[in-house]
């Protein structure tokens, strides 16, 4: 099958990628992620050959090609298997993308992007059409993204579950916009049996309803988790039971557990009993306090059980080489959510303006880059407001 084992390498690129980003991005900026692991989710085709030696390219469709004004060039360079194989459907595959409002440029572009589209039947095409139809409001946004999404469209082979979890989301009250998002940003979400998306849904109502959830912000919060974090749909009912179960031994309360399943957008799930209790163990030895400073510590700064020991020993090195103390940090634990180059930019910044660090807050520091300029405008603007002396005499020419 062309998507075996689809979900779980999708899963392993997510937590690759996520782990890269930490170096990248400030804050907890999951779904920028999302279209990387897309791109990363899909293995090559095991139903065609890839063997590219002692084969011949398929004349028939190279000149099928060509007539579509298809860069050939840039098939050959990334995925020239697709040209060797007997069998292909480029004029088919083309006359639909026209049929659902696709000019020739666009064809084009869709084509050079996923060249294994034409390596799919008609009834399939037509099958992953209608079914795409379901969440799309008309033919004109299908197409505008199929042409965004190329890969996720042409992944036909798990064309049933697609199916089945595409209605179990609109029973459950999810938006066709989100609904699409999923299935351009997520695809690998909709390979799952709906059994098993069911069950770990299931799980995550029953577990918000024993840490004190109502049952009328329920479907709310459901909603909300998967919107900001489908993948959590990868993890299994045991992976998240294990990671509620060690916040609880760790003495977080109930509303607490919440709190930080709020937080972290669900993606606490992504993580291992062992991890969290490593990072906690680190942060613990660092700001030497106790068990129960450690705890309002992460529930300040959810990044301190999130984030792994190397992330949090190269962000904490580095504030504290630019003259910042192991105390400050402590009182503002949110600068540890912030990569290294960050913080180097932002203090430049405040330096020029006289602002010292060392001694000053490092709320100044935090945030996201708009929240950052925000701050920086209020400081540039109250350093050159000139000072309003009352008792100065008042100058005025006769």
């Amino acid at each position: 099958m062309m998507l075996r084992g689809v979900a779980h390498s999708a899963k392993d690129t997510f937590t690759l990628l996520l782990a890269r980003s930490q170096y990248r991005n400030p804050g907890l900026n999951f779904p920028s992620v999302w279209t990387e692991v897309m791109k990363r989710s899909f293995p090559i085709h095991s139903t065609y050959t890839t063997d590219t030696k002692s084969r011949e390219e398929n004349k028939k469709t190279i000149e099928s090609l060509y007539r579509l004004s298809v860069d050939i060039k840039k098939i050959r360079r990334l995925k020239e298997w697709v040209l060797l194989q007997d069998v292909a459907y480029v004029k088919e595959i083309a006359d639909i993308l026209k049929e659902m409002g696709a000019d020739e440029t666009t064809v084009a572009n869709i084509l050079e992007r996923c060249p294994e589209a034409i390596l799919h039947t008609p009834a399939e095409i037509n099958s992953q059409r209608t079914l795409w139809q379901l969440v799309c409001q008309n033919e004109n946004q299908l197409i505008k993204l199929i042409e965004q999404f190329p890969e996720s469209f042409f992944t036909t082979q798990y064309h049933e579950n697609q199916k089945a979890n595409i209605l179990f989301f609109q029973e459950l009250g999810l938006k066709n916009n989100i609904i699409t998002r999923f299935l351009t940003g997520a695809p690998s979400i909709f390979c799952n049996p709906v059994e098993k998306n069911k069950n770990v849904i299931e799980t995550l109502q029953r577990n918000y309803l024993s840490l004190g959830g109502s049952d009328a912000n329920m479907k709310i919060w459901i909603m909300k988790l998967l919107s900001q974090n489908p993948f959590i749909l990868l993890n299994s009912s045991t992976t998240i039971q294990e990671n509620l179960e060690f916040l609880q031994k760790n003495d977080f309360s109930d509303h607490e557990v919440l709190q930080l399943l709020s937080k972290l957008k669900g993606f606490i799930f992504h993580l291992t009993p062992t991890t969290m209790q490593k990072s906690m163990l680190y942060s613990k030895n660092v700001f030497k306090c106790s068990d129960q400073e450690l705890k309002q510590l992460v529930l300040k700064c959810p990044a301190l059980l999130y984030y792994s020991v190397p992330v949090l020993e190269e962000r904490l090195e580095g504030l504290l080489k630019e003259g910042i103390s192991v105390a400050q940090i402590r009182d503002t634990p949110m600068v540890l959510e912030l990569t290294t180059q960050i913080v180097q930019y932002r203090i430049k910044k405040l330096s020029a303006l006289g602002y010292d660090i060392k001694s000053g807050n490092l709320a100044s520091l935090n945030g996201t880059k708009k929240d950052f300029e925000v701050n920086y405008g209020r400081i540039q603007s109250k350093k050159e407001r000139p000072i309003f002396n009352p008792v100065a005499p008042v100058h005025i020419e006769e």
